[in-house]
């Protein structure tokens, strides 16, 4: 009989506790004890006398119906232990402290990456594999495959954008909804297609480098003087939160102390971005006489706990098998994957990233033929409608420029 540990960090994502659930059962079941570890590597890390008080030693009837339930009921936390080589070692030494000698971790890039840490300064003793989660979509699995939450997410963010988009229809207004994803743009533009947006943006399109907030402004504009010029006055931007990550801090000086982390990264989730991008958008527009009605909404908190779709929790129950089953057979350094109807672990070297040391983060191809057809049936401003005098005369009397200005002003962003 061995023990095994169950560990969650990172956000909440819909599915956490289905994988809880099906580990510990499994476990369970074939004669195994299971401890569940409170609040990610948080208590851990203050060392082997204090983390024996934050765990709870999980039966078959605490996790019984768990996969129905969002949230997680182990917590969650962000507490990493990487950034210092003693509180790794501390980790460690309260694992063994605990007598786990299997662990299971889920959660996102930076879990991925204790994860890899723990096995490695554990030097065997403790097993160690990985059940990835985002609702960012974020972690490089092969084939296309979902991070488990996603989906879910995407579909409760597709119906905030579809109510919000009737709204402006019944309304005769413009909304730019902020979505959550810092790295990449997989739930802005898939929530995005799903619901038809007037335009989703993401930080993929943009060059390597800074950018303006102007370079966000444009295309949002151009996409309104486009419906405008064709008799509508209502849409729905979606961005991706991670854009404004690229935009030159300059930009944001009008906004009094705008919170960094210990990166010296913007905290998106403090930054009032859609307010930023619809004050520049009146700005714009008010300058030359166009008074549109505008609004914003940050939508992403609503998502992460939300209760997990019949994919999520049949995904989330194969992984927490999976994991059980890959441990018992002396995997160890693995991302845990479902590739068709097969448990695959891959080893956590083949996911790092050999300039950063870290997890490789997986963007949204914009070569790929799918972004392609998400981008035409957007409402944006294209090369086509630029080259077009027709059309480019409509949509610059419609912005109230010149077909030379309106040219200049709504090129393509690539």
């Amino acid at each position: 009989m061995g023990r095994f540990g169950i560990v969650v960090g990172g956000g909440p994502a819909p599915g956490i506790n289905g994988v809880i659930g099906a580990a510990a059962t499994a476990a369970l079941q074939r004669g195994h004890e299971v401890v569940g570890i409170m609040d990610g590597f948080k208590w851990l890390m203050e060392g082997p006398d204090v983390a024996p008080d934050h765990v709870r030693m999980l039966s078959l009837q605490d996790v019984a119906r768990l996969h129905e339930q969002g949230g997680s009921v182990l917590h969650t936390a962000r507490a990493n232990p990487t950034k210092d080589p003693a509180a790794l070692a501390t980790v460690v030494a309260s694992l063994d402290k605990l007598g786990i000698d299997r662990l299971v971790t889920i959660g996102g890039d930076d879990t991925a990456f204790s994860a890899k840490r723990v096995a490695d300064v554990s030097e065997g003793r403790i097993q160690v594999v990985h059940v990835p989660k985002t609702i960012d979509n974020d972690l490089p699995l092969p084939g296309g495959i979902p991070t488990f939450g996603y989906e879910t997410a995407r579909q409760k963010a597709s119906e905030v954008v579809e109510a919000i988009h009737e709204d402006c229809r019944t309304t005769n207004r413009w909304f730019v909804l902020i979505l959550m994803g810092r790295h990449a743009g997989h739930l802005a533009l898939g929530a995005g297609r799903a619901a038809g947006a007037s335009v989703s943006l993401i930080r993929e399109e943009y060059p390597p480098g800074k950018i303006r907030l102007d370079d966000v402004v444009r295309v949002i504009e151009g996409a309104i003087v486009k419906g405008l010029a064709a008799g509508d006055p209502a849409g729905v931007a979606v961005v991706a939160e991670g854009v404004a990550e690229l935009i030159d801090p300059g930009d944001f000086e009008m906004l009094d102390n705008v919170a960094l982390d210990e990166h010296g990264h913007i905290r998106l989730a403090e930054l009032p971005f859609g307010k930023v991008v619809i004050d520049a958008l009146k700005d714009s527009l008010g300058k030359r006489g166009l008074k549109v009605a505008l609004g914003t909404k940050d939508v992403g908190y609503e998502l992460r706990c939300a209760t997990p779709s019949a994919f999520d929790r049949e995904y989330t129950r194969d992984l927490g098998v999976g994991a059980v089953t890959c441990l018992e057979r002396g995997v160890t350094g693995a991302l845990i994957t479902r590739q068709e109807s097969a448990i695959v672990p891959i080893p956590f070297d083949e996911l790092m990233d050999e300039k950063t040391g870290r997890t490789r983060v997986r963007m949204v191809d914009i070569d790929s033929d799918s972004f392609r057809a998400a981008l035409s049936l957007q409402q944006r401003v294209t090369a086509e409608d630029l080259a077009d005098a027709t059309r480019l005369g409509q949509i610059a009397a419609a912005a109230k420029l010149s077909p030379d200005e309106a040219r200049a002003r709504y090129a393509p962003i690539r």
